[in-house]
């Protein structure tokens, strides 16, 4: 007679959760614009929510700096602080250079394949020119780096600070020059971690933000040595 498996329990997120993953969805890819009001009633009948869980929601996308909470008269999409978008980008940058010499030291060749599969689907949603599907399998490569860092004061710091720069992560490979050039960079991101090369891979992930930077300040118009002033 068969054993039957371990019951694997079934997860139910708060319905504020899955709100806030929808509302920042269509922020990162641009279906809300900067400035945009946030209408309740509207996202209450098309998320099928009562306002309650939806008022959560933009509490929580205020902590992420993409939705501004304004007193008495709801909630708008906030405008990209570049001067905070390019020093968080910097400290990112240190911190996936962190997580890339770690993962090297620290993740097992199972979770290198892992992340080595998430690279194939991501390369073959921009062989089909489609960025939202890239950009979900580029944020989970990016996600894995840092979880195998084995570091978990690293892991759960990094995830804080993503919720803010993901917009601009999107908002980069508007260009397609940029977008190619990315896919390269992460072709040459796998085939280091894979050789567990330290050096290269911590240089590597740091340019790699770093080219981000520039290609999100050049959509905005501001040149990057603006920024530097």
């Amino acid at each position: 007679m068969s054993s039957l498996q371990e019951p694997t329990p079934i997860v139910r997120r708060p319905l504020h959760e899955e709100a806030a993953d929808r509302i920042r969805d269509l922020i990162v890819q641009g279906q809300l614009a900067p400035g945009t009001r946030l209408n309740e009633r509207l996202l209450t009948a098309q998320f099928g929510l009562s306002r309650t869980p939806l008022r959560e929601a933009f509490k929580v996308l205020a902590t992420e700096g993409l939705v501004e909470l304004l007193p008495n008269r709801g909630a708008i999409v906030s405008q990209i602080d570049t001067v905070r978008l390019a020093e968080t980008l910097a400290v990112m940058g240190a911190l996936e250079a962190l997580a890339g010499e770690l993962a090297c030291r620290n993740a097992t060749d199972a979770q290198l394949n892992e992340i080595r599969a998430l690279h194939y689907e991501m390369r073959a949603h921009h062989a089909r020119g489609d960025l939202a599907g890239y950009f979900k399998f580029n944020q989970a490569i990016h996600l894995k780096i840092v979880k195998y860092s084995g570091n978990a004061v690293l892991n759960t710091t990094y995830r804080q600070m993503n919720g803010y720069v993901r917009r601009a992560r999107y908002m980069a490979n508007l260009s397609r020059e940029r977008w190619d050039a990315a896919v390269r960079e992460h072709d040459e991101i796998l085939a280091a971690l894979g050789a567990r090369d330290v050096k290269r891979v911590k240089a590597l992930l740091s340019d790699h933000l770093a080219h981000k930077l520039a290609s999100v300040l050049a959509e905005l118009g501001r040149p990057v040595a603006e920024q530097a002033a």
